[in-house]
């Protein structure tokens, strides 16, 4: 069994080979494409490509239109990091609520309060700034010796709130990746049903639509949802894959030989981390997509590779039996779909030739692949099926709902958010 953890954009995989690699059968042939000549603006449509409001779903949307985010409560989102102090060290963990304030910049505020480098503040994970939201960052404080005054910034915008919750000293700093999932409240204000009957009154229609709503409500509890990429992964009008495009379009750079004494790690040649990221985010949901469209999102098909749920751990099958069939109804396991890079070896028979039927009937996800393979972007896996926890709801009037639930990390609200709602707007 295989562990991969392919849900941060920064964890991106390069191999140390320069040779042509063979990627999963039917070969996909990387020569046929040439890259250095990319018209993007006159040849791709990128705002269609990155819509996620055109991508299937296994049911239709009960919900034509709903806008979020029209208030910073309505939108939170909870860190979920189960943690045992050890009330030693020299880390100092703070529980920290915030709001209109992004991850990283608070970050940075903490390492001029404390007086450390920045690379001695700690996070997990990237939180929304349009939202209230509460996570920890650990401090590496030497010796303890706090800081003469209470952490209080001046270099914030009015709207712009930070408050500590709790805070601990701990002896390890907090890593990046290390939540385990993210409880969300949302609410869906200025509801616009999808459908109405004109046959029966007004009050009889809502109770109608909304009991249909709450069923759908509950079978997603139970089965989860497609698990795609949310809009964010592609940029504003799709921005990431256009630069991705022009990344791959430019001479890839020498690799620099290391010496042979040398201890330390050879960089990644490139950075370009959500470019790269939006590449094989759009690939994967394309080929979700399409899975969702025959129906075998959440379905074994042969030669499918398999994702032990809550772990990274992954498996390939090459026959469905009785006990693959069992395990998938349970959630113990589930399908996944290719996170496109060299090496995607493990998928066979029909799987992959699915996955490469899409990208090499798609011009646009011919140039990413591509791209990613001449750079030596590992392939990895990612699961076709998110199942939700806890989820449950209330309407606070007829044209408002309530949703709480929790996902683990690398999935996106926006997914479950997608199956009941068509159009989504911003507020």
């Amino acid at each position: 069994m295989t562990s991969q953890n392919p849900d941060s954009p920064n964890d991106l995989s390069t191999s140390n080979t320069t040779t042509n690699t063979t990627i999963s059968q039917p070969v996909f042939e990387q020569q046929s494409l040439d890259t250095s000549d990319i018209d993007i603006d006159a040849d791709i449509d990128i705002e269609t490509a990155t819509d996620t409001e055109r991508l299937p779903q296994p049911t239709p949307p009960l919900l034509q239109q709903a806008t979020y985010k029209t208030k910073t409560t309505d939108f939170i989102v909870h860190e979920v990091l189960p943690l045992d102090f050890t009330n030693e060290g020299e880390h100092l963990w703070l529980h920290i609520e915030k709001s209109k304030m992004n991850t990283a910049y608070l970050a940075k505020l903490l390492s001029e309060w404390a007086d450390i480098p920045l690379r001695d503040v700690g996070y997990s994970g990237l939180k929304d700034r349009h939202a209230l939201t509460t996570q920890w960052f650990s401090l590496r404080i030497p010796k303890k010796v706090m800081p003469e005054s209470e952490f209080s910034p001046t270099d914030i915008g009015a709207e712009e709130t930070i408050t500590i919750l709790d805070q601990h000293w701990h002896n390890k700093k907090l890593n990046r990746g290390t939540h385990r999932a993210n409880q969300f409240i949302i609410t869906l204000r200025d509801i616009q049903f999808a459908s109405t009957d004109t046959t029966i009154s007004s009050h009889e229609q809502l109770t109608k639509i909304r009991r249909d709503i709450d069923q759908h409500l509950t079978n997603i509890s139970h089965n989860g949802v497609p698990n795609y990429f949310g809009p964010q992964r592609f940029g504003y009008h799709g921005n990431n894959i256009k630069e991705a495009l022009r990344l791959f379009a430019r001479p890839i750079p020498e690799n620099r030989p290391r010496p042979k004494k040398s201890k330390h790690k050879r960089a990644p040649r490139e950075q370009h981390t959500m470019e790269l990221s939006a590449a094989r985010s759009l690939i994967f949901n394309e080929i979700l997509a399409a899975r969702v469209r025959e129906g075998s999102w959440n379905q074994c098909l042969t030669g499918e590779v398999f994702n032990l749920d809550g772990s990274g751990s992954i498996f390939a099958s090459e026959t469905i039996d009785d006990i693959l069939l069992t395990r998938l109804a349970s959630g113990d396991i589930h399908p996944t779909a290719v996170l496109w890079g060299t090496g995607n070896n493990k998928v066979s028979g029909v799987a992959a030739t699915m996955e490469n039927d899409v990208v090499q009937g798609s011009p646009l996800l011919t140039q990413l692949a591509v791209g990613l393979e001449q750079r030596d972007i590992k392939a990895q896996r990612r699961t076709l099926r998110l199942l939700i926890e806890k989820l449950s709801w209330k309407w606070e009037d007829e044209k408002t709902l309530v949703l709480s639930f929790t996902l683990p990390t690398g999935s996106f609200a926006t997914s479950v958010l997608a199956s009941l709602v068509q159009e989504l707007q911003l507020g």
